[in-house]
């Protein structure tokens, strides 16, 4: 089965996509500016949205969200299990690339695997799930300083995933990537590592970027980023 999904579906949620924290309520006019469609379009998937109770047109004339997404939320408060969501991705990107494929986080201004999936053969960095590690020149941490401290590493944007090599063992090389959440929030850092002499030419052939980025931009939509975030920052 294809994925083309249903156009005005992805229309209308992409318009509650521009609620916001500092912009709860939005104008007729704003929602058009912001989601880049007419009006008259707008103002009918707004109806739509309003009689299943997705959102609240109050008396100003602006929508509000409603009490269903409320309702969502909560179930998935109730339900959210982040190794779930993770892991998944993970096991799929190695059996893609046959490379060690890594979830790092944040903590107590270290690097932290949080999850880690093995390729099932082969010769692997091989590290265990739990494992911390000072915030170094290493490409994962990199991603955290740049994306996740704000440090200014780079002058401008810089091209992804990012590659480094016999930083901490001359043998190992890793590629990093940001993988974001609700509001564009820096999560983590997906990382695949390997031998160095292999993930060398794979950085010339750029053959692991593409299974990489795009395993990063499907994360960061399970984990809340927008689809228009993802289509934009991941593109490269």
């Amino acid at each position: 089965m294809g994925n083309d999904g249903v156009a005005s579906v992805e229309r209308a949620l992409s318009l509650l996509d521009c609620f916001k924290l500092g912009a709860e309520s939005q104008s007729l006019a704003a929602l058009s500016q912001l989601s880049g469609m007419h009006k008259t379009t707008v103002y009918r998937l707004m109806n739509s949205l309003e009689r299943m109770g997705y959102v609240v047109r109050v008396q100003s004339g602006n929508y509000s969200l409603g009490h269903r997404v409320l309702y969502l939320g909560k179930l998935y408060e109730q339900s959210f299990q982040l190794s779930a969501l993770v892991e998944p991705v993970l096991y799929e990107l190695a059996v893609a690339t046959r490379e060690s494929a890594s979830y790092y986080v944040l903590n107590n201004a270290h690097r932290l695997c949080l999850f880690r999936a093995e390729p099932s053969e082969g010769l692997r960095d091989t590290r265990l799930t739990g494992t911390t590690a000072p915030l170094d020149d290493t490409a994962v941490s990199q991603v955290i300083r740049v994306w996740g401290l704000g440090e200014a590493l780079y002058e401008e944007q810089p091209a992804l995933p990012l590659f480094t090599s016999g930083i901490r063992d001359t043998h190992i090389a890793s590629f990093a990537t940001p993988v974001f959440g609700a509001d564009e929030k820096f999560m983590a850092a997906l990382v695949l590592s390997g031998p160095a002499s292999r993930l060398r030419t794979a950085h010339e052939s750029r053959e692991l970027n593409g299974p990489q980025l795009r395993a990063a931009s499907d994360l960061s939509r399970r984990l809340g980023a927008s689809v228009r975030f993802c289509e934009s920052f991941y593109t490269q």
